[in-house]
């Protein structure tokens, strides 16, 4: 059975705002070689939104940046599911909207033969969470206090014990953690 991957990045304070990371080349590597594992994506809307609205263009207008433009490329083939109470179709290739319940398309995709699935909504993984369904956690911890934003585990109000399988540190100071929970 397929892995599901909760995969995000974070401020020290918890909060998920991309505009506040560092992305470096180092990261983007890093996120690389977590797409070149992965055989599907899960998203949320807004998280869809913000990917789609940039990344496909780097596939058609690369930056010179090498990193920057494999990430786009990878994004881009990998089978991509959108949950979405408004949206009625999706505009980027290899994507489809989800029509069934977080639960029981996540299930479907985990006995799928094939890579592992990874989620990178906010949302999506407090849903996946709740039902149990994230078997790791991969937060990347940037050095940066936001003091504001999007609380990754604001909906959490059950105590989630999780066991550290390993970390990985960049140059920058940020530090991904390598998470599953105890069951």
């Amino acid at each position: 059975m397929r892995k599901l991957i909760a995969a995000i990045n974070m401020t020290l304070d918890g909060f998920c705002d991309h505009t506040a990371m560092i992305a470096d080349d180092e990261l983007h590597e890093h996120y690389n070689d977590l797409l070149r594992n992965a055989g599907a994506l899960v998203y949320g809307r807004i998280t869809y939104q913000l990917m789609e609205s940039y990344w496909p263009t780097v596939v058609k207008n690369p930056t010179g940046n090498k990193p920057t433009d494999d990430f786009a490329v990878l994004i881009d083939n990998i089978p991509k599911v959108v949950f979405s109470h408004t949206l009625k179709n999706v505009g980027w290739r290899n994507v489809t909207l989800a029509k069934r319940s977080v639960e029981e398309e996540i299930l479907a995709l985990k006995h799928q033969p094939g890579k592992d699935i990874c989620v990178g909504s906010p949302s999506l993984i407090i849903a996946a969470m709740k039902l149990n369904l994230i078997d790791e956690y991969q937060l990347c911890v940037h050095p940066v206090i936001a003091g504001s934003g999007l609380p990754l585990f604001k909906s959490i109000n059950d105590r989630v014990i999780l066991k550290l399988l390993k970390t990985k540190t960049f140059s920058s100071g940020t530090v991904a953690l390598y998470y599953e929970p105890i069951k």
